[in-house]
């Protein structure tokens, strides 16, 4: 599916269930543009509830890690991001930091993160699954559709054409 964040927005930022992310984020990975259903993880500098939930064969699944905006560590790594790529998800939003980014940046994905960070995450088993995390202004609901782009990231309950 082609698209653009701005002509979406045009046709539906109407629309009850839209919202627009702030533009936090930057920009990892091969694929400039992805879009997804969503799945959530909320967990906080510990990522191995990440790696099992990068471990489900999907289609056209984005993943959405509210890691608190953390700067202390990375949750994703070089490893997740080709688990990711391996298993069909399209697409990663960081709410925190990830490592390996001139790595990741030959893998077929579209990832946005607050930044960078050479230190890996803890490894205690934290976290939770496919609940309604909030950060950048949007509620991230499980089964809801991310669209990003170089223009930002819109979120809407409903496929947008």
């Amino acid at each position: 599916m082609s698209f653009s964040t701005a002509q979406l927005c045009d046709a539906h930022a109407h629309e009850v269930h839209f919202q627009i992310a702030e533009p936090l984020f930057l920009a990892y990975g091969k694929d400039p543009a992805f879009s997804g259903q969503i799945t959530t993880v909320k967990t906080y500098e510990d990522n191995v509830l990440v790696k099992t939930v990068l471990e489900d064969r999907v289609q056209n699944r984005v993943l959405v890690i509210d890691g608190g905006g953390s700067h202390r560590c990375a949750l994703v790594d070089y490893a997740l991001v080709k688990l990711a790529v391996d298993n069909g998800w399209t697409g990663l939003l960081v709410y925190g930091c990830i490592r390996d980014a001139a790595r990741i940046a030959d893998l077929p994905i579209g990832i946005r993160a607050l930044h960078t960070h050479p230190l890996s995450s803890h490894k205690k088993d934290h976290g939770d699954r496919d609940l309604v995390v909030t950060f950048a202004g949007v509620n991230f609901k499980k089964d809801h559709f991310l669209y990003a782009d170089s223009d930002g990231i819109i979120v809407s309950a409903a496929m947008l054409s």
